[in-house]
């Protein structure tokens, strides 16, 4: 009987063990399987982040690099002041990319300071972006075509399809603003590297349409990352801004781009303060373009 109870006891611990071993065997396996989707969300995530960054990159232009480094004409001798100098730099915020959600805060901002800016616009077909078109229009700031599809890929196809690209945008904005405007900026800057199309051929094309177009030759940063605080998007103007006669800031009105709006009423008051004269991009102001025609 003794016997029969040890061996009873030693089966019982046995398959103690066991069911231990497979508990134990389950918690690794789930803990395993949660590490394992946590790093890979985590991949996921900073390969999303990267892939953002890039775009943005392709914004200013579809190089990383510094934007000095594609500049070919912008920053002239005869644009740059001298450190004697007491001429007023003459600075013209730019915003791309709008209408957006932001839209009626850069609007609210730049008419409490009683401010003219230029907007490079994109396609937005709905009622209440078109709104937002007719009151940059009504408040009297300049308006430019940015693109009318924005997709890199259509636009710099070949000639024929930035020719549309352009026309289609005039004729979208010609019955809101009530003109049909000869400012324009290339996607990703006249200097980008994204492009199909030989850029000097577009610009023949809008030389021959008698459209002007602007680069920028001072850049608050809010193309290449969104990390930038408001304070730092001040900063990065600032550092610059004053170093031209003609200073042609870019700036960004995109859903994406609230710390721009954060950031306007402290760039306005710092300009201000440097006693620049701030102006909206008309037919005479003098053009700074990265690119020129042949």
């Amino acid at each position: 009987m003794d016997t029969d109870k040890k061996e009873n006891l030693k089966k019982t611990r046995d398959r103690r063990k066991r069911i231990n071993r497979i508990k134990v065997g389950i918690i690794l396996t789930i803990t395993g399987s949660i590490l394992i989707s946590l790093i890979a969300i985590v991949c996921l995530i900073v390969s999303v982040v990267k892939l953002n960054n890039r775009l943005d990159e392709m914004e200013e232009g579809g190089t990383s690099s510094s934007i000095k480094d594609v500049i070919t004409s912008t920053d002239s001798s005869d644009n740059i002041k001298s450190p004697e100098s007491n001429e007023k730099t003459n600075v013209y915020l730019t915003f791309d990319d709008g209408p957006s959600d932001n839209t009626d805060s850069i609007l609210d901002t730049l008419g409490r300071y009683n401010v003219k800016a230029t907007f490079f616009l994109v396609q937005k077909d709905d009622a209440v972006m078109k709104d937002k078109i007719k009151r940059i229009a009504s408040e009297g700031h300049s308006i430019g075509v940015h693109s009318y599809s924005h997709k890199y890929s259509e636009v710099y196809a070949s000639l024929d399809s930035f020719k549309k690209d352009v026309e289609s945008m005039r004729d979208f904005l010609e019955p809101l603003i009530g003109y049909k405007t000869k400012l324009y900026r290339f996607p990703g800057g006249s200097g980008n590297k994204v492009t199909n199309v030989d850029i000097r051929d577009c610009i023949d094309y809008l030389n021959s349409q008698g459209i002007n177009y602007y680069d920028w030759n001072v850049s608050s940063g809010d193309a290449v990352s969104n990390a930038y605080t408001a304070d730092e998007l001040v900063e990065n103007v600032m550092k610059d801004v004053l170093k031209y006669k003609t200073s042609v800031v870019l700036l960004h009105d995109a859903n994406a781009k609230g710390t721009t709006a954060e950031a306007l009423p402290r760039l306005i008051e710092a300009l201000q303060a440097s006693n620049v004269s701030l102006l909206p991009i008309t037919d005479d102001t003098p053009p700074v373009q990265h690119v020129k025609a042949k």
